[in-house]
Order: C-alpha cells, then sequence, then structure tokens
C-alpha cells in the first residue's frame, strides 16, 4: 500500500520520503494556523456568526488542502485568503451594506468563473502569456512580502506616521523570541537539518510558554454551530444589477494572486519544467476553483492558495502529501480551534523571514541590464509588499512590460493577451481609485 502511495505521489522522481513530506505539511500548517483565528474575527464584523465562520474556515482549507494533494499531487495548501476577507468583510458588507449571504452569492459566483475559465483554457492562456521574467521578479517579491509579514508579527517593522513603517522596539519578548527562532532556523538551515523550521517554531513556542509569554485563553466551540453559515448564500441575489462588480472583483483579485502563489511555491520547489511550463497544470487550476466554491457552501470568503506553502517547500516537501498533512491537521484544527493560539506568533514569524530569504534567489533569472525587463521586474518585485498584493504588484509589472514592448517598438502579434491583461489591469487600478 505505501509502495503504491510512493509510486504515485512520485517519491522516488521528487527525491522525497514520508519523513519529509509530514514535517513538510505540519510546518506550513504551523504558519497558517493563524487563519482559524484571524478569518472568523474578520467575517464577524460583517455580522457572520463566529462560531460558524471558524468551522466554516477550518472545513473549507482541509477540503481544499487535501484535494490538491490528491488530484495535483502539488504541495500547496489552501484556506480563505487574506484581503479578500476584508474586502468581503469591510466594503462588501459594511460600506455598500451588502448582506454576507448575498456576499458568499458572489464568491460562488466567481468561483463557477473560474472553474469555467479553468475548463476553456483561458486560465492557462493567462498563465503561458505573462513572460516568465515577470514570474520570477513575483516569487522574489512574494519573497520580501512574506518576509515583511513575518517582520511585522515579530514587532520588528511597526507603523510610522511620519515614514510609514519604521524598526519596533528590539527590546520586547516577542522581538527578541522572533530572532532566537531565526538564529535557531537558519544555523540548522546551514547544517543540512531536516525540520529546521518546525524544529525553530517548537523551540520558539517552547521558551515563551517556560516564561509565560503566551496570552491566549481557550474558547467554547461547537461543530454545530457551522449550520448557521452552511448553504445560507444567496446566488440570485448575487445576480443583481450593480452586483457584478463585486464578483469580478473577487475573481480579478483571486486570479493574480493565486497565479502568483502557484509560481512561487512551484519555483521554490523546482518543479517548473526548463520550458517554463508547470505539470498538471489543469488540476491545480480547477482544484483553485472548487475550492472557492465549496468554501462559499461552507460559509466563507474566497478560498485561495497560501504563499505559506513556501515554508513548507523549505522544510523539503515537494509531493502532494504536504498539502494533505495540512489538510489533515486543519480537521484536527476544527476541534482544536479554541487552542490554536498556543502557538505565539514570534514563533512562526521567523519561519516566514527564513522562506523569504531564500525565494530571493530566483531574481538572479531577470537580466538586470536590460530595462525593457528590468523595470517591469523591478515593478512586480517592489509593488507586492509595499502595497500588500501580489495582484497589484504583477498588474503594475504587466502593464509596464506592454507599454515599454509598445513604445520602443518591440511589440510581437502573439503578445496579444499581454495586452489585453495589461488593458484590463489599468481598468482595475482606475475602479480601485475610483473606488
Amino acid at each position: 500500500m505505501l509502495k503504491s502511495l510512493e509510486r504515485y505521489f512520485e517519491f522516488e522522481r521528487l527525491s522525497t520520503n514520508w519523513r519529509t513530506e509530514i514535517l513538510a505539511g505540519v510546518t506550513t500548517f504551523l504558519t497558517m494556523a493563524y487563519i482559524v483565528l484571524v478569518n472568523p474575527a474578520i467575517l464577524a464584523d460583517a455580522g457572520m456568526p463566529l462560531a460558524a465562520v471558524t468551522a466554516a474556515t477550518c472545513i473549507s482549507a482541509a477540503f481544499a488542502s487535501i484535494l490538491m494533494g490528491v488530484v495535483a499531487r502539488y504541495p500547496i495548501a489552501l484556506a480563505p485568503g487574506m484581503g479578500l476577507n476584508a474586502y468581503f468583510a469591510y466594503t462588501v458588507c459594511l460600506k455598500m451594506h451588502i448582506p454576507w449571504q448575498t456576499a458568499l452569492g458572489a464568491v460562488f459566483l466567481s468561483g463557477v468563473l473560474f472553474l469555467a475559465f479553468t475548463a476553456a483554457g483561458i486560465r492557462q492562456m493567462i498563465l503561458r502569456a505573462i513572460p516568465h521574467e515577470l514570474y520570477a521578479a513575483v516569487a522574489a517579491g512574494i519573497g520580501l512580502f512574506i518576509a515583511f509579514i513575518g517582520f511585522e508579527h515579530a514587532g520588528l517593522v511597526v507603523r510610522d506616521p511620519n515614514t510609514l513603517v519604521t524598526l519596533g522596539d528590539v527590546r520586547t519578548p516577542a522581538a527578541a523570541l522572533a530572532l532566537l527562532g531565526l538564529l535557531i532556523m537558519a544555523a540548522l538551515e546551514v547544517r543540512n537539518i531536516r525540520g529546521s523550521i518546525l524544529i525553530g517554531v517548537l523551540a520558539v513556542t517552547g521558551v515563551a510558554w517556560a516564561f509565560h509569554l503566551v496570552h491566549w485563553t481557550p474558547a467554547p466551540f461547537a461543530f454545530g454551530a457551522l449550520s448557521q453559515t452552511a448553504l445560507k448564500l444567496n446566488i440570485g441575489a448575487a445576480l443583481g444589477k450593480g452586483l457584478l462588480e463585486i464578483v469580478f472583483v473577487f475573481f480579478f483579485v483571486d486570479l493574480f494572486d493565486n497565479l502568483g502563489t502557484l509560481v512561487a511555491v512551484t519555483k521554490r520547489a523546482g518543479l517548473i519544467q526548463p520550458d517554463h511550463s508547470i505539470p498538471r497544470l489543469n488540476r491545480i487550476l480547477a482544484t483553485d476553483a472548487i475550492a472557492t466554491i465549496a468554501g462559499s457552501l461552507t460559509g466563507t470568503s474566497t478560498v485561495t492558495s497560501y504563499v505559506e506553502s513556501t515554508a513548507g517547500v523549505a522544510a523539503g516537501g515537494r509531493s502532494g502529501v504536504t498539502a494533505i498533512v495540512t489538510g489533515i491537521l486543519f480537521i484536527g484544527a476544527i476541534a482544536a480551534a479554541p487552542f490554536v493560539g498556543i502557538v505565539p506568533p514570534a514563533a512562526t514569524a521567523p519561519a516566514l523571514i527564513l522562506v523569504g530569504c531564500m525565494m530571493l534567489s530566483s531574481i538572479s533569472e531577470i537580466p538586470w541590464r536590460d530595462p525593457l525587463v528590468a523595470v517591469p521586474a523591478f515593478l512586480t518585485l517592489v509593488l507586492i509588499p509595499l502595497t500588500y498584493s501580489i495582484a497589484n504588484g504583477l498588474g503594475f509589472g504587466i502593464v509596464s512590460w506592454a507599454v515599454l514592448h509598445l513604445v520602443t517598438g518591440k511589440i510581437r502579434r502573439q503578445d496579444w493577451l499581454l495586452y489585453v491583461l495589461a488593458a484590463l489591469f489599468v481598468f482595475r487600478f482606475i475602479y480601485l481609485a475610483a473606488g
């Protein structure tokens, strides 16, 4: 039985084993576990029942991650996406006064649109239309992005009214713990010890608890609460006049966030082919679309691929078993949701910083002496972390690539789809500015 599974998940070709894949899955889960607490808190502001959304978050993440592992066989975990959940709660529900049931209907429709685009091959065409140099910039930009998130969680980077951000107080326990964790992980990496990230997370968690630096109180939870959001979506209302723009935003942002994450994770894992193609791409994209549909049915915002999957890849994860392990742990989190907070943010922060550091290696693939490529790549690279959005960074990269090639006479007939994407991004930026 085990041998058959190893053949299915191509352990020999990927030079991996059960121990490595399980450790990688646990590592990915630990870096993503915050979503079990954060997503319900955000959607609760839109009037959704907290306990129900907690269950929906765990179930949708478990289903999507396991589906990705079994069907697409990639180490990519999924869960309700940050950013899109905030748009769902604060823009659609609170600012536009749309009931959360209708907003879930819009999420469902965006998922159906995703699935239709995948079946028609349009998403695959979009992926092939974007220059591979921009994907190298996306991978590095996401590295800076998740490192920035890590620095935030550690309190090493904080808000500043004059300079936007500044150095936090390095004397705080959170900062000290994060720096300790980064030192442990980096030292273990230098010694080529597998599971270095997971070891670092557990070590910092142990130190934090030993010195009473974790402030956590378990909360009551009942699985039956899911009935308050499951199948409560209102698709008919979402099709109403003026609401299709909401469906478009859910679709557009998730499309490019997902493509960016997909390329970053597969590139970091060394799974992209020499011709820049991604094996089993249709399965990956179909899984993502089905995950969004399933998430809306359980009662949560758009489910998408997580950049934190790169933490599991950095821990050695190469096959779908990594994603399956992460999904199984999310199933456990349904019952253990009140206990997820036992791992402090300072323990997972160094994992994000270290992975971000490793992902910067892709910038060597960019010809920096050629401004025709370097300028779009640079805009993509820096605007992903600075705008806190993969879609925004990739959008500026695509638009600048198209404009520069147009004004320098380098335009090619076969690049027509790239120019269509650039026009759509220009429209999106204008729409966002108007909003």
